[in-house]
């Protein structure tokens, strides 16, 4: 009877289980932290959120509810949910604060994911560790983008080189110094991360409003301030300061932010002893006034001075086999100094016709003014090592296998001024958006090269690469005594480009599945002018589309599929050969897009997780093919060669531990060329294995402090050989690059752990760190120095290594 009674007492409950579900997520402010005591309700039914903005709520099934998200701090947010199946259903949105205005919070966000946008965690580009911590070493850690030079910010992406990809800021096209060659050079990225409010990246297959390249889209928002604070960090790499606030009754929302680097710390740990003074110096704002609801001005402005000073004075290099050991010894005379000057300003207008309607017009003027000049010598001995272990001399030089010199010049001055005007629109209606806009650049590049490199061997001067034999001790060279490379240009070139764009963007339901599409087209037409030789206008078409479909499954998955005709016409860059000539009928590199991908979210450990799968394909043709040596990259400039690429970008997100979002990611990539059809051969961004993890961890019991984790393995790339050189002689690859660098970190402060009294009260944010760069002080070879032996005629490449282990210690304070 007593077990009767219990059977009809747990029907009822019973019955009700199966016509609910649960709903369940984490209520987040912008900064990605929980809010606490968040009401969540819909009709008369509702919970509050915890200390970590966790809820839970029980709604009904096949019936669509409105659950409204309330706090007094908070704007509220109000969502429709319709759960039709008994799976727990996640769902955490993101509050903003009153004095903010955000629109569209839910829909934005899955239209991006539709269209192949990875949205990375501003909060991430702040805190992941790494010798250039910001967006780019976030970016470093997705697959299919790529870097073996932890002191660059440039990356490759599936396949393609650092030319090939867009980056924006605030929709302005930004760039990257020309005459840079090596990672140690570069500085800072344009990017201040304590300036950005939003970043979105796309590897692949990207829709028409973006640019005309051939790889991939960067596009930073900088953040509009909705209080006044400053925020300074600072470590043994540099300091920088921001400062933010609104005026003028909250129409004026202003940031600016001062930056200062110093690479010492990383260079002073590699093989090369130097004297080294770098000062890399980098000013920026950002202003937007509101002159009514309908019309907004934006300026964007940087200064950027760039000082680079290096001496080197000596280098001890060991290599080779264990059987084999050699040693490479140079002594250095001379000194390189580099200076890199960048102006940029662009003014802005948003003018709002109606809540459907947005017009937006950009003026936009860059100016670059780099000297790149230096004058260095070396003398080096190349000796066989003793291996012996039971040998008096182990370890040391027995025999000088070969003894040379080398002397190194140039004087090559660049300036370049890069202006464009351009309108953008967006028009609105239901699930449906049409993007448009129209642009104008005109590029003027005067560039003088002055650049020589004298080899010598034994007292004989090695002829250049080209020449005709040289057999000297046994006969006498009665020729004129050349330089190894020598090249002597003046280049004048002005470039006039109109481009524009339209795109249709449609959000809609197939039965009960979601699906989302967008059409687009882009058109350039380009002229170039170089050194009094005019080119015929050229002009391509670039249609671009893509297609997803979220299915009314009980699983949350994502199909989507993107391609199109994708081109790229030539900067200055691409005009110039290997001997500083200009082609003025250089082609644009065209190339076809094909990409698949899926999106899976789940639960595991009772923890949101996302795996993302895409598959891709490109095809490329009129290829401007390329040597690359550190940073720098030299075109042939005749559109000799055909590629293709294709791999696979796996990555899995997800709180591996409690409230912390880290990532897996393995990328594989195959990607030849066939230059005059001489046969396909290995590009020299042919990556073919990457893998990365990026961890966030917590002690249990002292959830502030934390630790932060950055692991890369990329396979090694064809590379090291002379930029002179024929790439079908020189396929050999330099060695795998393997990195991990750790960082640990103790906050003081936060949004979550505030003070009203005592020191810590004056600070709205404080924390504090060590940072252990390559922390198993693994030799990555980035390049070679090729020695010479006029004896034996053999060419040694001696690996040039990264930096070694570094610790640096950091704090950031926000008042």
């Amino acid at each position: 009877m007593k077990n009767i009674f219990l059977f009809l007492f747990m029907v009822p409950g019973f019955l009700v289980a199966q016509k609910t579900t649960i709903l369940k997520g984490t209520v987040k402010n912008s900064q990605k932290k929980g809010i606490e005591k968040v009401s969540i309700k819909f009709g008369k039914t509702g919970t509050v959120s915890d200390e970590d903005g966790n809820y839970q709520l029980r709604i009904p099934l096949d019936q669509e509810i409105t659950i409204m998200f309330n706090h007094i701090s908070y704007q509220k947010l109000t969502t429709k949910i319709t759960a039709k199946s008994r799976n727990v259903i996640r769902f955490s949105p993101i509050l903003t604060l009153k004095t903010e205005n955000l629109d569209e919070v839910v829909i934005k966000d899955k239209r991006k994911v539709a269209a192949g946008i990875t949205n990375i965690d501003v909060l991430k580009a702040k805190n992941i560790i790494g010798p250039n911590a910001g967006v780019e070493n976030v970016l470093m850690t997705l697959p299919g983008v790529n870097n073996n030079n932890e002191l660059s910010t440039q990356y490759n992406v599936r396949g393609g080189n650092f030319d090939e990809n867009l980056v924006y800021v605030n929709g302005i096209e930004v760039y990257r110094p020309f005459l840079v060659r090596s990672g140690q050079q570069e500085g800072l990225s344009f990017i201040n991360t304590n300036m950005v409010q939003n970043i979105d990246f796309s590897a692949g297959g990207f829709q028409a409003k973006y640019g005309d390249k051939l790889s991939s889209v960067l596009d930073i928002t900088y953040k509009k301030p909705a209080e006044t604070a400053i925020t300074i960090d600072a470590s043994l790499l540099g300091a920088s300061a921001t400062f933010e606030g609104l005026f003028l009754d909250n129409k004026l929302s202003a940031i600016a932010g001062v930056r200062y680097r110093d690479n010492s710390l990383f260079v002073n740990s590699k093989q090369i002893e130097i004297n080294f003074r770098p000062r890399f110096t980098d000013v920026q704002t950002y202003l937007s006034y509101q002159f009514s609801e309908k019309f907004e001005l934006n300026f964007l402005g940087n200064f950027s001075l760039n000082n680079y000073n290096y001496k080197p004075i000596s280098r001890r290099t060991r290599f080779g086999t264990v059987v084999n050991p050699i040693e490479l010894i140079v002594f250095y005379e001379g000194q390189e100094q580099n200076n890199y000057l960048t102006l940029f300003g662009a003014l802005s207008g948003d003018y709002k016709i109606n809540d459907n309607f947005k017009i937006t017009t950009t003026a936009s003027r860059y100016n670059t003014q780099e000297e790149e000049y230096f004058d260095i010598s070396a003398q080096y001995n190349l000796g066989e090592v003793d291996a012996n272990i039971g040998s008096e001399n182990f370890g040391e030089v027995e025999f000088s296998q070969g003894i040379g010199s080398q002397l190194n010049h140039a004087r090559n001055d660049l300036d370049a001024l890069i202006t464009n005007v351009q309108i953008r629109g967006t028009l609105k209606k239901e699930n449906i958006q049409w993007n448009f806009g129209a642009k104008y650049q005109k590029e003027d590049i005067i560039d003088r090269i002055r650049e020589w490199e004298i080899i010598d061997s034994l007292g004989f001067a090695i002829r250049p690469p080209f020449h005709s034999s040289n057999n000297q001790p046994y006969e006498p060279f009665e020729g004129e005594i050349a330089p190894y490379q020598n090249i002597r240009k003046d280049n004048h070139v002005a470039i006039h480009r109109f481009s524009g764009f339209v795109q249709f963007n449609q959000r809609s339901f197939w039965n009960d599945h979601q699906i989302w599409y967008n059409l687009g087209v882009r058109a350039h037409r380009w002229s170039v002018t170089g050194n009094g030789v005019a080119s015929n206008n050229q002009f391509i078409l670039s249609p671009r589309g893509q297609f997803a479909i979220k299915p009314d499954w009980q699983k949350d998955m994502l199909f989507r599929v993107s391609g199109g005709w994708y081109s790229q016409p030539p900067s200055y860059r691409e005009l110039r050969d290997f001997d500083g000539n200009i082609n003025v009928d250089v082609k644009a590199q065209k190339s076809i897009h094909f990409v698949t991908g899926m999106d899976y979210s789940f639960e595991m450990w009772n923890r949101p997780f996302k795996l993302t799968t895409e598959i891709y394909y490109k095809d490329l043709t009129d290829v401007n093919a390329y040597t690359i040596d550190n940073v720098r990259i030299r075109y042939r400039a005749d559109n000799a060669a055909t590629a293709f690429a294709t791999g696979l970008d796996v990555r899995l997100n997800g709180e591996f531990v409690p409230g912390s979002e880290s990532w897996v990611s393995f990328g594989y990539l195959k990607t030849e060329e066939n230059i005059n059809n001489r046969g396909s051969i290995a590009r020299p961004s042919d990556q073919r294995i990457k893998f990365g993890i990026l961890f966030q961890d917590y002690v249990p019991n002292l959830p502030d402090l934390k630790a932060y984790l950055n692991l890369v393995y990329n396979s090694g790339v064809p590379g090291g050989a002379p930029s002179y050189s024929d790439p079908y002689n020189f396929q050999q690859r330099l060695r795998d690059y393997r990195r991990a660098d750790l960082g640990v970190s103790y906050i003081f402060a936060d949004a979550n752990k505030r003070y009203t009294t005592g020191w810590l009260s004056k600070f709205k944010e404080l924390s504090a760190g060590l940072e252990l760069f390559n922390m198993f002080d693994i030799q990555n070879a980035i390049t070679n120095t090729w020695v010479r032996d006029v004896y034996s005629k053999t060419q040694f490449g001696i690996p040039n290594f990264m930096t070694g282990r570094v610790l640096n210690f950091k704090v950031a304070m926000k008042f």
